[in-house]
């Protein structure tokens, strides 16, 4: 799992059917200072993440299936969580959310 943060959203007008009702999120990945840490993904979102968000993604391509209870979808990442906080080498992040 990875802490990122949502930077945008994808829409898609002809989707797989079993991507209906659920969101596409673009996100960064974060330091644990903050900033940017590499190229930005899409993710799926399971956690009804808004833009701005700091989330927990979850890169195993598995959680997308435990989160919908579709054995079929397939999502290399997906959105789990949206963090309010996260403890990094003793250091307390609160999160404001979206900011």
């Amino acid at each position: 799992m990875k802490i990122a943060r949502v930077v945008g959203n994808l829409i898609s007008t002809i989707k797989d059917k079993s991507f209906k009702s659920y969101k596409l999120m673009i996100v960064e990945y974060l330091n644990p200072d903050g900033t940017p840490d590499g190229k930005r993904q899409i993710a799926f979102d399971a956690a009804h993440a808004g833009v701005g968000d700091i989330v927990l993604v979850n890169v195993d391509g598995g959680a997308a299936n435990m989160f919908t209870g579709d054995k079929e979808l397939i999502a290399d990442l997906t959105i789990c969580g949206v963090l309010d906080s996260f403890t990094i080498n003793g250091k307390q992040t609160v999160v404001q959310h979206g900011k």
